[in-house]
């Protein structure tokens, strides 16, 4: 927000300086972000002076040049070649000096010394455009006689230089987005802090209907989207440029001036933060406005030229037939005012946030209106507006007004009502301020006290305060203004010391494991948790059904509508767009959290127990794990490399392996998967294979390879290891290996379990390394060939407890798979 000092200073009596003034605007919470001084001509005409010209020849080499002398004041006149056709000796003109800076435009060039047709020269005489004082390029300035000779020309043209604040405003500040809501707060701020100070903005007395020769009907179809729709026509309007004093002030907050009657709306909407909206009457057909929205797929050209397709989402200022404005955001091509226009209707309304800003969105259109309606604007400024816009229209283009203001407001919006308790301030600010204090602040943000006692007032919070409807709002509102800077710090800090909890070791261990995946050559992703509803209604997962998605009841775009059960669509997103980007092999990971709708746990009484929130880790791994290496052939990702990332993930937050169980996943995410589990049934990882569907969704060819680690669920399972660390044994291990004949439908997980159970203590891992099924096998029967390694701690293992164990594991193998030994 671009605020001019002297614009404020027509609002709220001060003698601040303009740094002085940006320091007190961000004590009270209106940050500056900058502070420059800017001339309404560029330059600020320096270096330009009024002279004298005392001789006046023609050039010896040229027909059109002239040669003069002209006194600046200083001392010895100065020889000047000029080739205006009316400069003479005796007038009193405007000189640009040596080393004056001239603008045209964006380009500049600097006054030198110079030779024209072999004559020196030492300045330039100028015309108006040459210096940005008018447009006529006929001939040099002639100034009066009495202008005195040697004065700088900014004096001679009373230009003042102003200081331009560049304020960030937050987003709850909508208040704040005019020179006007800016000034009330430096208002509160000067009394708080004993200036002498006072607020003022013109009257609405000139407001007089001249005729009623154009009225017009207004009909909101739209409720729920405009709350209030205000009009007034203007006739006989001469649409034509603007003064200097209105096109200065739109100059110097960054706004081109266009014509009067545009520019009168801009102004206003600087002025007060009320969008305005001016449509040539002949475009209102019938001479009624309805605020309705359109039938889907109704095409609409906007001033720009650029066509758009509205809805039922999309609220649009009708006339009788057809829309002419897409409300609040942008005016719709033949709508606005031109050259031609004689007859204006003014608009000023109130939209609802957020219809103006859904709408702004999904027709990618950003404009100084619709920033400010999708924030919220005063929904009780819309009638000072309006008639400050028809008596500058009466003054700039001689127009004349044509009807009784219309407004139709059904439901008019209330002040907000704030209970506040003197020590709940006091407890919340942390130092005790006073009762006075707290109503001289809050009166003078036009807070009004509706009821005073001992504990607290009753207060009414103006409707344009969309951020103050709390007590705790009210609070922040006091202290900005009673000065954060005058809070003291206590000389004793009482603070206690907590033991680290279980939340600080998950974040500790988390950090471990991203430091482990990084080592093994992965890359950290961020995905936003809001995602697209279409994943979960589109692809029918069985893990992810549609029911259990978290839906924002306000969602700015579709793309943002649900929160993530999953990170695999986010996920497969950066996957998608790194391959389409030429990076093919690519190894992901992230941690965050996925979001859970139950429908059968929401409570009426506690509606927060139907959601709950899960943290996660997400793997994706894809493309060719070697490639172009000349010590190793080009090699594909696989699964089992993604195994291995998890299995050292477990290991290295201590997750026993005799309390992990492998089993088949069934969710269709995967063409192929599996899942751990602890022995108890909780999921600790799901990996797999992604599906065809899926791939062929995100556009994605080659596989992809992806992991998801039940945060929640591991943290729970390790929550009572203490994880150790001992030397590597002095003893050697002993490997054995086994070809074991099964049938088809047993997997190896049944196998690894039995084995466990039979040695606990001394079997240290189980692997298999090699699957046979065809010839010279019995029809139903498989072959694994599983290796197991067995360890003493304490001393070297001899042969007869070896077979001991062998023998037992293989009775077991027998016994409960009716497995044989090949």
């Amino acid at each position: 927000m671009n605020v001019s000092y002297k614009w404020l200073k027509e609002y709220v009596d001060f003698d601040l300086t303009p740094q002085e003034t940006a320091d007190a605007l961000t004590s009270c919470g209106l940050e500056v972000d900058a502070l420059e001084e800017v001339q309404s001509i560029k330059g600020g005409l320096k270096g330009l002076y009024v002279g004298k010209v005392l001789t006046c020849e023609m050039h010896p080499n040229s027909d059109h040049l002239h040669v003069t002398t002209v006194d600046l004041g200083k001392g010895e006149p100065q020889q000047i070649v000029c080739g205006a056709p009316n400069v003479a000796a005796g007038q009193k003109v405007i000189v640009a000096d040596l080393g004056c800076v001239l603008y045209d435009g964006d380009k500049s060039f600097t006054i030198k010394r110079s030779k024209l047709r072999g004559v020196e020269s030492l300045g330039m005489i100028c015309a108006e455009d040459e210096i940005g004082v008018g447009t006529s390029h006929d001939g040099i300035i002639v100034l009066p006689e009495d202008a005195p000779v040697g004065q700088p020309a900014a004096e001679y043209y009373h230009l003042e230089s102003d200081w331009l604040i560049e304020i960030d405003i937050t987003a709850n500040r909508a208040d704040a987005l005019g020179h006007w809501g800016v000034a009330r707060d430096l208002y509160a701020w000067l009394k708080q802090n004993g200036y002498q100070t006072s607020m003022h903005r013109p009257s609405c007395d000139e407001f007089v209907v001249d005729n009623e020769d154009l009225p017009i009907e207004v009909e909101i179809q739209n409720t729920e989207a405009c709350k209030r729709y205000a009009c007034v026509s203007i006739t006989d309007c001469e649409v034509k440029e603007s003064p200097k004093w209105l096109q200065d002030k739109l100059n110097i907050i960054g706004l081109r001036p266009i014509n009067n009657i545009v520019d009168i709306t801009n102004y206003i909407m600087m002025a007060y933060g009320q969008p305005l909206h001016c449509f040539d009457a002949d475009m209102v057909t019938g001479h009624k406005i309805v605020v309705r929205t359109q039938p889907e797929g109704t095409k609409f050209v906007t001033l720009d030229g650029e066509e758009h397709t509205l809805g039922e989402h999309d609220l649009s200022i009708c006339n009788a037939e057809e829309p002419m404005c897409i409300a609040g955001i942008f005016g719709g091509k033949g709508s606005g005012t031109y050259d031609t226009t004689k007859n204006v209707v003014l608009e000023s309304a109130y939209f609802h946030p957020t219809w103006i800003r859904k709408s702004a969105r999904r027709h990618g259109l950003s404009t100084d209106a619709s920033y400010r309606f999708e924030r919220g604007v005063d929904p009780n400024g819309q009638i000072y507006a309006l008639k400050q816009a028809a008596i500058l229209c009466k003054q700039l283009a001689g127009g004349k007004i044509s009807m009784q203001i219309k407004d139709v407001y059904p439901e008019p919006i209330q002040d907000f009502p704030v209970r506040l308790n003197y020590e709940y301030a006091h407890r919340l600010i942390g130092k005790e301020i006073g009762a006075e204090t707290i109503k001289n602040i809050a009166t003078s943000l036009e807070m009004k006290i509706v009821k005073e006692d001992a504990e607290g007032l009753d207060l009414l919070v103006p409707a344009f305060r969309v951020d103050v409807q709390r007590p705790c709002d009210v609070v922040e509102d006091i202290l900005r203004i009673y000065g954060y800077n005058n809070v003291e710090i206590p000389t004793q800090l009482k603070s206690s010391l907590t033991v680290q909890g279980e939340e600080d070791k998950h974040y500790h261990t988390q950090n471990i494991v991203a430091e482990q995946l990084v080592g093994e050559g992965f890359m950290e992703i961020l995905n936003n948790s809001l995602t697209k509803a279409s994943y979960y209604t589109d692809f029918e997962l069985n893990a992810y059904p549609d029911e259990h998605t978290v839906k924002v009841m306000n969602p700015l775009s579709a793309d943002l509508g649900v929160m993530r059960q999953t990170m695999l669509f986010g996920g497969l997103e950066s996957v998608s767009r790194n391959i389409n980007h030429k990076s093919q092999n690519l190894k992901f990971f992230e941690v965050g959290n996925t979001y859970l709708y139950n429908k059968e746990k929401w409570d009426a009484e506690n509606p927060i127990k139907g959601y709950s929130q899960e943290g996660h880790i997400s793997l994706f791994i894809t493309g060719k794990r070697v490639e172009g290496n000349w010590a190793h052939a080009d090699e594909q990702s696989n699964i089992y490399e993604l195994k291995a990332v998890v299995e050292n993930i477990l290991r290295r937050v201590g997750m026993p392996q005799n309390n992990v169980v492998l089993k088949h996943s069934d969710n269709n995410i995967f063409s192929k998967g599996v899942q751990y589990e602890t022995r108890a049934g909780k999921v600790l990882v799901e990996m797999g294979i992604l599906s065809l569907k899926l791939k062929k969704a995100f556009d994605i060819e080659q596989d992809v390879f992806y992991a998801d680690v039940h945060w929640d669920n591991l943290m729970k399972a390790i929550k009572k290891v203490n994880l150790t660390y001992t030397d590597i044994s002095k003893y050697p291990s002993v490997s054995r290996d086994l070809a074991l004949l099964v049938d088809k439908s047993v997997e190896f997980e049944q196998i690894e379990m039995i084995a466990r159970q039979t040695e606990k203590k001394l079997l240290k891992s189980v692997v298999l390394f090699d699957v046979y099924e065809g010839k010279n096998l019995p029809e139903g029967k498989k072959s694994y060939a599983v290796n197991f390694i067995l360890q003493d701690e304490e001393k070297t293992l001899n042969d007869k407890q070896i077979d001991a164990i062998m023998k037992k594991l293989i009775a077991n193998l027998t016994g409960k798979l009716n497995a044989e030994l090949r």
